[in-house]
């Protein structure tokens, strides 16, 4: 197994990949396919991006995976209440026979991506088999462990990446195959994506992945939370069990790339001119009076030099770079490498969301939108400021990963994302 990490790191075996019986939409017993699946829950923009989806079909999947309630509790019991519901309708289907599934997902931009989909046995990041990059939130990780117990499911998949070996054999030899006969279905949903199911029920396909993805070792592009919750549910249950697996998407990067992007900061309570007053001469500061691409494309270039951040939210936008190398000295950890404590994140969270604008990173103060022109647009109606970022470079997120580093929370967006709703996992006994 190619690995890297420190030398007391526990031996380790390797990605434990198994089949499940998958929960699937009845087409016939749904509007169409592509109106009942969602992002994932964190990627929904709400509430806008909620009411759409809930409007988009009675049987969307957003009612189980964001439920709408007064309380956490009536949240979770209502979801929980929604999904036997379905299931004894029949407008969820669990499959005959127990499988992997292989998913593709293309868009008209080129982006091509086929993956496996399974339940993985799950592991500490102590034992090196699957490495997280990123911090999580404690009060997330709750809410979702709530939902789940509610629900005995895994509503919707993490994304993982690994490193094959090339397409004649092995995981990437069982996908190619299975991908040339007619899949279990195929819908384009409205941002363009095109997706496509098989089932992979044959023994050796089985097989050959298993003893494939056991010599491998995973990177959690998405979905830190969902992961940090199915460690935490899975200690409440005697082993063996269904809770020592979580359903994860495996895709081989060295075969289909994923795309980095920034996730942004929407600091609600916090107005721009605030912002900029608190700055003083930490940061330049350079007012751009031009539209968001173009604001976009500056941010960039200033990246390429150093930390820098675009924030908006008063009609215009202002590029902050070149902090302070004093500044950053007080404010940054010394026992970290130099890839961390370089980070534009660790910067925004380190330097300015704790020292300059003294901002508890809590949902009543910043909320963290995937989509740039959904921040400045919630920013300018709130009267908030939207911190606009950079992606990181994949190969320094792993390199950190491999290291056991792990970066600020929600410092990266791996995609695409699979969509929720394509296949769910029951974990009732």
């Amino acid at each position: 197994m190619n690995t890297a990490g420190t030398a007391d790191v526990p031996a380790r075996t390797g990605l434990d990949l198994t089949p499940f019986r998958g929960l699937r939409y009845d087409p016939d017993r749904v509007g169409s396919l592509s109106a009942v699946t969602s992002p994932p829950y964190d990627v929904v923009v709400r509430p806008d991006g909620l009411h759409h989806l809930e409007s988009a079909d009675p049987y969307n999947i957003v009612r189980l995976i964001l439920p709408q309630a007064t309380t956490p509790d009536i949240r979770n019991e209502q979801a929980a209440g929604t999904l036997h519901r379905w299931t004894a309708e029949g407008v969820l289907r669990t499959d005959a026979e127990p499988g992997l599934y292989v998913y593709e997902q293309r868009d008209d931009e080129g982006m091509f991506q086929r993956g496996i989909i399974g339940a993985l046995r799950l592991s500490e990041p102590s034992e090196g088999v699957v490495l997280p990059h990123e911090d999580v939130m404690p009060d997330v990780v709750a809410d979702r462990a709530a939902l789940m117990r509610a629900t005995s499911a895994n509503l919707e998949p993490l994304l993982l990446t690994y490193r094959g070996d090339g397409p004649s054999s092995g995981t990437t030899a069982v996908i190619e195959r299975t991908a040339k006969h007619p899949p279990l279905f195929s819908t384009t949903t409205e941002d363009g994506f095109s997706h496509r199911l098989w089932a992979v029920t044959d023994p050796a396909d089985l097989a050959e992945v298993h003893t494939d993805l056991a010599c491998r070792q995973a990177l959690i592009a998405d979905g830190h939370h969902r992961w940090a919750t199915y460690l935490r549910v899975r200690a409440e249950h005697r082993s063996p069990s269904p809770w020592d697996f979580g359903l994860v998407l495996l895709v081989d990067t060295a075969r289909h790339p994923l795309r980095v992007r920034a996730i942004h900061r929407l600091l609600h309570r916090l107005p721009v001119p605030d912002a900029l007053a608190a700055l003083g001469e930490s940061f330049r500061v350079r007012h751009l009076d031009e539209p968001l691409p173009e604001a976009l494309s500056a941010l960039s270039v200033a990246a390429a030099g150093g930390n820098a951040f675009l924030l908006a939210g008063d009609g215009t936008f202002h590029l902050i770079d070149r902090p302070s190398p004093g500044l950053l000295a007080r404010t940054i950890p010394a026992d970290r490498p130099e890839a961390w404590r370089t980070l534009d994140a660790t910067v925004l969270h380190a330097t300015l969301l704790d020292h300059v604008w003294r901002i508890p990173d809590v949902p009543e103060h910043i909320a963290y939108i995937h989509d740039t022109a959904a921040t400045v647009a919630k920013a300018e109606r709130d009267g908030g400021t939207a911190v606009l970022m950079q992606p990181v470079r994949e190969e320094v997120v792993r390199d950190l990963a491999s290291q056991g580093v792990t970066m600020p929370r929600k410092s990266t967006s791996f995609g695409p994302k699979p969509a929720s709703g394509l296949v769910l996992r029951t974990l009732g006994l």
